[in-house]
C-alpha cells in the first residue's frame, strides 16, 4: 500500500491594485531604476494603501481565491497555516483573522514566522499533518504588507519589497505525485544582518525607539547577499542529488524572488537554463513569505501533472531550505 503525501491542488493569490514603479521611488528616495534593475532586477512593486487593511486582508482574499478557483467549501478545511513577519498585531495570529475573513469555521490556524522562507517552513507543517492521515484539508498561505516595516528614506532597502499574499491547497494522494522530499536550516548567528530591532520584547515599542527609527528593516546587504547565493545554492543541489535528478529532470525551480543575482546564480549552480526558472521578481519585487507561492499562481498554466518542482528559499534567521515535489494537477 502506497503511503499517503500531501500534494498542492490549488493556488490562490491576492495582489493589491497600487504599482509603486522605478520612476515613482526615485522621486522619493535617491536611487534609479538603472540602479535597480542591475542589482536587484525589481522594475515594480504592489502596495497596499487602504487604510484600515493589512496582512489578513490579502491573506483573507488569497483564500478566497483560492477556494473559488478549486470549488471547496470553506467548511471542509481543516487547518490553516499563514507565514508571516507582518502580522496584523502580535496577537492574535494573523492565521486566526484570515480564517475569519475566508470562512474557515471549522479550521484551527495558526502562525509561522520563518521570514523569506516563511511559506517552505509552513508548507513542510502542513505536509506532515496530511501525512499523519488526521487531516486532508490543509490551506497553506504566504502574506506579508512589507510596505509597514519598509524606511522609504533608506535607499538600500526601499527598492526590494512589496505586498502580496498567495495560498495552496494540500490534500492527501497515494500516487506518485505531491511533496516528496525537503531539507530545511537555519543559523541564528545571522540575525546581526537582517532584522527589525525594535518592537519585540528584547527592545519594546517606546519614544526612542521609534526616534531613531528601529522600527523598519535593517540589513546588511553584502553579508546577506553572499550568504543566501551559497546557502540557497546548495541546498537546491542537495535536493537534487539526494532524489537522483539531473538538471534535465527539473521542470521548474521555484526561488525565493529577493534578487536576480541570487535566483541566477542558484540556477548555475544547478545547471538549468533560464525557462526551467520561475521569476516575477520585477512585476513584484520581494513579498517575502509570498513570493513562492506567488509564483506558483503565475506559472500554474505552465506547469503539467508530474512536472518536477523544486522551492528554493533564503531569509533572516538566516533560514534557508528546499522542497522537492511532483505537480499534482494540470490546471483547466
Amino acid at each position: 500500500m502506497s503511503r499517503i503525501k500531501a500534494a498542492i491542488t490549488g493556488v490562490g493569490a491576492y495582489l493589491p491594485s497600487y504599482v509603486l514603479n522605478n520612476d515613482e521611488l526615485s522621486r522619493m528616495v535617491d536611487t534609479t531604476d538603472e540602479w535597480i534593475m542591475q542589482r536587484i532586477g525589481i522594475r515594480e512593486r504592489r502596495i497596499l494603501k487602504e487604510k484600515g487593511k493589512a496582512t489578513s486582508y490579502m491573506g483573507g482574499k488569497a483564500v478566497k481565491d483560492l477556494l473559488e478557483k478549486t470549488g471547496t467549501n470553506p467548511l471542509d478545511i481543516q487547518i490553516l497555516i499563514c507565514a508571516t513577519v507582518t502580522g496584523d498585531m502580535h496577537f492574535p495570529a494573523t492565521g486566526n483573522l484570515i480564517s475569519d475573513k475566508a470562512g474557515l469555521a471549522n479550521a484551527f490556524s495558526f502562525d509561522v514566522g520563518a521570514a523569506c522562507s516563511g511559506f517552505l517552513f509552513a508548507l513542510e507543517t502542513g505536509r506532515r499533518f496530511i501525512e499523519s492521515g488526521a487531516y486532508n484539508k490543509v490551506i497553506v498561505v504566504g502574506a506579508d504588507m512589507m510596505s509597514s516595516i519598509v524606511n522609504y528614506e533608506d535607499r538600500t532597502t526601499c527598492p526590494l519589497f512589496g505586498d502580496a499574499a498567495a495560498a495552496v491547497l494540500l490534500e492527501p494522494t497515494s500516487g506518485s505525485n505531491g511533496i516528496i522530499d525537503s531539507i530545511l536550516a537555519v543559523d541564528g548567528s545571522g540575525a546581526k544582518h537582517l532584522h527589525m530591532y525594535a518592537g519585540g520584547s528584547l527592545h519594546p515599542a517606546s519614544h526612542a525607539t521609534i526616534d531613531a527609527r528601529q522600527h523598519f528593516i535593517f540589513q546588511e546587504g553584502q553579508a546577506v547577499f553572499k550568504m543566501a547565493v551559497s546557502k540557497m545554492s546548495d541546498v537546491s543541489v542537495d535536493i537534487m542529488k539526494r532524489n537522483n535528478l539531473s538538471h534535465e529532470d527539473i521542470r521548474f525551480l521555484v526561488p525565493h524572488q529577493a534578487n536576480m543575482r541570487i535566483i541566477e546564480a542558484t540556477a548555475r549552480r544547478m545547471g538549468i537554463s533560464r525557462d526551467q526558472v520561475m521569476i516575477n521578481i520585477d512585476k513584484f519585487g520581494n513579498t517575502t513569505a509570498a513570493t513562492i507561492p506567488l509564483c506558483l499562481w503565475d506559472y500554474e498554466q505552465q506547469m503539467k501533472k508530474g512536472d518536477n518542482i523544486i522551492l528554493a528559499s533564503f531569509g533572516a534567521g538566516f533560514t534557508w531550505g528546499s522542497i522537492y515535489l511532483k505537480w499534482a494537477y494540470n490546471q483547466k
